[in-house]
């Protein structure tokens, strides 16, 4: 007996035996969720991964879902739509521990086959995802649902209780892991296709025939001229985000075509990576008002803010994706280039950047900053930031552009740095101090990393030297803050701790353009961000944007580039 045999009869011969696929005297109206298995027929099956080409579809995807998982620290994987066994494979090949899972008991005996044709006994389950938990064992780090899997459900009940079960299936900090067609562009626009990422095979045609609100109608033409069809469900981006935060899931994070910034219309394919760690019930869209307390107080706020679903969606689509801090506008409009402008005018002040260069990154953000300094100039670069959901995004960036070995990624408090004295050459920060309830406590942490004759260059967003009291306290309001330092207030207290001042330069018209770039970008695409965080986060967002324009429309605001040395 084959073992293509022996795996079909403990999956259950009827369903691998059958060769034509049936849809009655309607296809179009076959909408339920069970009926893939009546499509996946043993004879499109085998000719499945001719749509798939391994080859080709491993150099288009790159690394990417190994990025995603070992950034997090997932090592036990459930693919609980292997197919034919593509992202099993790849990951068990990377040292991941994968168990698999699939419907189709047909998909199952490919995926059996093309594992021993690579030297490995894959962990097989047939399971209906309705019911998962009843099939497999154990908890598991990540869940991926790949290849449009997902779609194969017509009813939204049983969209619920798939998620549900999902979402029972992971460990406690959890990730899913799900990808989608770019439907709103096949509804909205017509079908059009790169054929680069997903289905790489180019002798194979893979088209909607037919498309509405409910169906997504799909024609598989091989190189023999035969010819195959499957029934899916068009999921809107906005819907499976809402779906996938209703089961529990936050900080979701959508990718198209595996990059990280992306024109709506532009990608074949969406990638959900949803996270299931608990944020707290309390954790705020805006930061509540700052009680007495001190750093603690002021450092707890800071971190629910940034940690905050709604927070994180924004700052990597609006305000700067890699860079969250204000750009320089002198030769741009865009926020983007702006802002890695500001990177680099800030790096030009600094001597000798080398790969013998140690630079700490003090409220690191996303990361952008320490990954151009490694990249352009070789340095090391510790990145210390207190939101651990924008460090996870840092760690993934860090291994999808190679650069894990030189950037690396610590939650915590600038106002107790842990790294040792005289350790660092250079401190980097932007645009964070201005969060901390002990601005003298961090500069004190600063001097004392940093070695004898080390750099300290920063931006902050400041206040001017002269301003009245009680008119800056609706900027105060939009992150909660208590005051604000100022060019004067950074000078004096550098040089009474024992820093020379090399320059202060003075770039504030900026500061104004930025927020006013910000608002315009925010307002532009109002409906998608609503959609991914909510009406209220984005109108208060909006307010407090307006209230930072008039701020330095009426000169009581102050923003540039402070350079220090230690003496």
């Amino acid at each position: 007996m084959t073992a293509r045999m022996t795996t079909a009869r403990r999956l259950g011969n009827a369903e691998i035996v059958p060769q034509e696929q049936l849809y009655g005297d309607d296809p179009l109206a076959k909408r339920e969720t069970g009926h893939y298995k009546a499509e996946y027929v043993k004879s499109f099956v085998e000719k499945w991964d001719e749509l798939i080409d391994w080859e080709a579809r491993a150099e288009s995807e790159g690394d990417f879902f190994i990025d995603v998982l070992r950034s997090r620290g997932k090592h036990k994987i459930l693919d609980v739509a292997c197919g034919t066994g593509f992202h099993s494979v790849r990951l068990t090949q990377a040292g991941f521990d994968v168990t698999s899972v699939d419907g189709s008991a047909a998909m199952l005996a490919q995926a059996f086959e093309n594992a021993k044709a690579r030297n490995m006994i894959p962990k097989l389950v047939q399971a209906d995802w309705r019911w998962l938990n009843r099939d497999i064992q154990g908890k598991y780090d990540a869940i991926i649902c790949l290849g449009n899997s997902f779609t194969h459900i017509h009813d939204e009940a049983d969209r619920r209780r798939a998620l549900a079960e999902f979402y029972a299936a992971l460990k406690h900090d959890g990730i899913l892991i799900l990808d989608q067609r770019n439907y709103d562009v096949i509804l909205d626009q017509g079908f059009s296709t790169k054929h680069k990422f997903y289905y790489c095979g180019d002798r194979v045609s893979a088209e909607p025939e037919y498309v509405d609100e409910g169906l997504a109608r799909f024609k598989y033409t091989f190189p023999d001229a035969s010819e195959y069809t499957l029934n899916m469900f068009p999921l809107r981006k906005a819907y499976t985000r809402r779906l996938m935060e209703e089961a529990g899931f936050q900080r979701i994070r959508t990718y198209g075509d595996f990059q990280e910034t992306f024109e709506d219309t532009e990608p074949d394919f969406l990638i959900h990576v949803a996270e299931k760690a608990f944020v707290r019930a309390d954790t705020p869209s805006t930061p509540p008002a700052i009680a007495t307390g001190g750093e603690k107080s002021v450092s707890r706020i800071t971190e629910d803010y940034y940690d905050s679903p709604e927070a994180d969606n924004f700052y990597f689509n609006i305000w700067g994706g890699e860079d969250i801090h204000v750009g320089m506008y002198e030769d741009t409009p865009d926020i983007r280039t702006a802002s890695r402008r500001t990177v680099e005018t800030m790096a030009e002040r600094l001597t000798n950047l080398s790969e013998r260069t140690r630079v700490l990154d003090i409220g690191a953000g996303y990361g952008g900053s320490a990954r151009w300094l490694a990249k352009t100039h070789g340095c090391d670069v510790v990145c210390l930031n207190i939101s651990e959901a924008q460090n996870d995004t840092n760690r993934f960036l860090n291994r999808r552009q190679g650069l894990a070995r030189l950037v690396n990624v610590v939650h915590g408090s600038f106002e107790d740095i842990p790294r040792p004295d005289s350790s660092c050459d250079v401190v980097w920060s932007q645009d964070a101090i201005l969060h901390s309830g002990d601005r003298e406590k961090v500069f004190e942490e600063v001097r004392r990393v940093l070695r004898p004759g080390g750099e300290f260059v920063f931006t902050d967003p400041m206040q001017a030297d002269d301003v009245p009291d009680g008119v800056l306290q609706p900027v105060y309001d939009r992150i909660h803050l208590r005051s604000l330092g100022s060019f004067g207030y950074y000078r004096a207290l550098a040089e009474r701790l024992g820093f020379e001042t090399l320059s202060l330069d003075d770039r504030t018209p900026n500061l104004r353009r930025h927020y006013e770039r910000v608002g315009e970008e925010l307002r532009a695409r109002y409906d998608e961000i609503v959609a991914v965080s909510s009406a209220a986060f984005v109108d208060r967002m909006l307010v407090g944007l307006d209230n930072w324009v008039k701020a330095a429309d009426s000169g009581w605001l102050a923003w540039g580039v402070l350079h220090f040395r230690k003496r």
